[in-house]
């Protein structure tokens, strides 16, 4: 899994820029992990992001 994941780290940040230091190289990587870990659709979980599988997973908040 984790060399399935920087695969796709690779060719959807990496290797689609010229970079020209170590801090830009960084903080893409940083908004990177948050576009895959947030909005990112993926089809393991029917094409949904993982904000809305987990929220699907979640019990009810009851009324109070």
């Amino acid at each position: 899994m984790a060399e399935a994941l920087n695969s796709v780290f690779k060719a959807e940040l990496i290797d689609r820029y010229e970079w020209h230091g170590l801090i830009d190289v960084m903080a893409a990587t940083s908004e990177w992990v948050g576009w895959y870990n947030q909005r990112r659709l993926h089809s393991g979980i029917d094409y949904l992001t993982p904000a809305e599988a987990h929220a699907m997973h979640q019990p009810m908040a009851l009324a109070a």
